[in-house]
This record gives C-alpha cells, structure tokens and sequence, in this order.
C-alpha cells in the first residue's frame, strides 16, 4: 500500500503545483501589464526584474493563502477522476481495496497543505505588512498617502493630519485635538510633522510632533497626564525634547493608525488579539469574526475537500470537465454559505464565534454523508 500511497501522493503534488503556478502565473501576468507603465516608472530607482521579485514574493504567498483550499479540491478531484479515467481505480477495487484507503494520500497531502496554509498566514504573511499595503507606485513609501481621522479611545484623543508617508512613518501637518481639553495644553495640538516612535525603555511608544504651532507657549506648559499616565510630555519637564517639540503617548502604531482596516488583513492571530485587547483601538465585530474564522479554517478546508472528493468519485462519468464543474458547484456554495455567515457576525446579527462555526455545523453532517460512498 505504500507503493500506492506514493504513487497517488506524487500524481497530487504533479497536478497541485501544476495549478498553483499557472493560476499564480496568470494573475502575475495581468496584473503585471494592467501595471506596467508604474513598474516602469518605480524601476527607475533600480531594475524592473529586482522590483518585480520584490513585488510580487509577498502577494504570491497571499495568493496561496487564498485560493489553498480551492487548489487542493480541485487537485484532489483531477487525480481522483484520472485514476477512474485509467482504470487504475477499478484495478485496486477488484483487489479489495476500498475507494477510502487509494485516495487516503490525497486527504493526507489536503491535510499538509491546510497545515501549510495556516501556518503562512501566521508566519510568512505577517512580515511583509508593509510592502502588501502598498501599491506600485507608493513603492518606496514617499508619496503622500491620504490621511483619515482617527480615536484614541484610550485617551479620547482625535488626529488628524493633511497625509502620511510610510517610509517616514510621519504625519505631514497633524493636529492631536481632545474635548475636554489636555490641562494646559488646550483642545488642540498642531505641529509641522509627527512621527510615529515605538516604545523603547526610556519612552513609551507614540508620536513625535516637531515645529509645534499650538500651543504658542508650549516651553511653559507642563505635561498633560491622564489618571497618573502620561498622555502629551512637554519640553518643560522632558529633557530630550526641544523648545519647540512635544510627545503624544499612544498604543496606536503607524500601520494602524494610517492604514485604516488594511493590516488587519495581513496580521497574524496573536497581533489580531492583541489589538483586541488594545484600549487604543476600538474593533469592530468583524475583526472577532476573522480571529474565530482563522481558528476553523483548517477544518473548514477539510470539510470542502470531503464535500467534493466523494462526489466526484461516486459519479459514472469520468470526464475532467464534469469533474470541474461539479468542483466549481460545491465550492460556490460552500464560500456563499461562508460569506453570509461572516457578514452576519460582522453586523452583530449573530456572535462572531457562531459566524465562525457557523459553516461547520452546516456542512459536517453533508460531509458525513457523502464521505460514507467511499466505504462502498
């Protein structure tokens, strides 16, 4: 059996690798001309081919993030109708093997890739946040990026600023306003730039406002605290700032505050918690949805794969075109059902959790059903 293991695993590989990369191809392909004239310009800076393996290494892992499980139905399934195709199926069933234990290998490689997924998005995807939430031509970080308002809900704090840049992590022109006021501070703090600076053991983590317009008398004023934390540090009582500098404590990094809903997408689980944790932030039910939609993904890919697999193996035709559709059916309804779940978690028509499970409970008993034909 070990022979067949091998031999039905390598045929799953072939046809998974197979798929990956020329669904991976063509959309580097389009994307690469519906982008060209911007590649060109960016790769004035160094050379095109550097830019394009910089540019496209991220998105290729979001891509495999997205379309893994689809890519291992549809390998899964394209073996298993060419093993019918051959004969080869029939042959090891006269020899009473049962259809269960010949595509044993195809739910074990459907395994390790649900694995493989899983473990890019919380490790490989993370690391490139950054360069995932910029476009070609914001490549190097340098153009000015609109800037929406945004709540410090720990410290009630609105900011606001002309635009952003990502390479300096600054805010061009910002304006830090609170109702009430900051002590002496007043409602409003304005300055020619902010930069964001993480928490290091000398200062906490926050933005760096320089060229400061308001308060006019800023190396008068005193640090603004808030229930004994600091909240805005003058200069007054803070030695390594200017005359015409201050400090706006705050658990909102960069990415967060400019970036809008973006980096929740490419955060691992842990950073998604914390920033459910973060009294700073304040996230919608959607984001509990993704963190419990991250959870079951691993079983969710399993349970599409015994959705499809057994439906394919039980039917009399063994045309690859039939095989397909039937593949493109199960797994339109499947990411519809999934869909409108997360969307009622996201608008607190059902909990985030039950959105979550939602599908498991759904389609495990279909599953369960069809999965009995390979007993047969």
């Amino acid at each position: 059996m070990r022979i067949i293991d091998r031999y039905v695993l390598r045929m799953y590989l072939r046809v998974l690798a197979v798929c990956f990369l020329s669904a991976a191809g063509l959309y580097i392909v389009i994307d690469v001309f519906t982008h060209l004239d911007d590649f060109e310009l960016a790769a004035q800076r160094g050379t095109l081919p550097g830019l394009l393996c910089e540019y496209y290494g991220a998105r290729v892992l979001t891509f495999f993030d997205r379309t893994s499980a689809l890519m291992a139905l549809a390998a899964a399934t394209l073996v298993a109708t060419s093993l019918q195709r051959s004969n080869e199926m029939a042959a090891l069933m006269s020899a009473g093997i049962p259809k269960a234990r010949v595509v044993a290998a195809l739910i074990g490689g459907t395994a390790a890739v649900s694995v493989l997924a899983a473990v890019n998005r919380e490790v490989f995807i993370p690391p490139f946040r950054d360069r995932l939430m910029r476009d070609v031509r914001d490549w190097d970080g340098r153009a000015e990026k609109r800037f929406d308002p945004r709540y410090d809900n720990r410290t009630d704090i609105l900011i606001n600023g002309n635009h952003s840049l990502a390479a300096e992590q600054s805010i061009v022109q910002p304006t830090f306003r609170r109702q009430p006021d900051m002590g002496a501070f007043g409602a409003q703090l304005a300055a020619d730039k902010a930069y964001y600076r993480p928490a290091t053991d000398e200062r906490p983590g926050g933005y760096w406002l320089v060229g400061v317009q308001l308060p006019k008398d800023l190396p008068e004023v005193a640090s603004f605290h808030l229930e004994g934390k600091p909240v805005v540090l003058s200069p007054r009582d803070t030695p390594w700032l200017k005359a015409d500098e201050c400090f706006v404590v705050s658990d909102l990094s960069f990415t967060q505050l400019a970036a809008g809903n973006a980096w929740r997408q490419f955060s691992s689980t842990p950073e998604l918690i914390a920033g459910l944790h973060n009294p700073s932030l304040d996230l919608a039910s959607d984001v509990r949805v993704l963190v419990h939609s991250r959870i079951v993904q691993p079983i969710l890919d399993m349970t599409l794969l015994f959705l499809g697999l057994p439906i394919v193996l039980s039917r009399q035709s063994r045309s690859v075109f039939a095989a397909a559709g039937t593949c493109v059916l199960v797994v339109a309804t499947f990411v519809l059902v999934m869909l409108a779940c997360q969307a009622a978690g996201s608008s607190y028509l059902i909990s985030p959790a039950f959105a979550a499970w939602c599908p498991l409970i759904v389609f495990v008993p279909l599953a369960r059903l069809t999965v009995e034909s390979l007993w047969q």
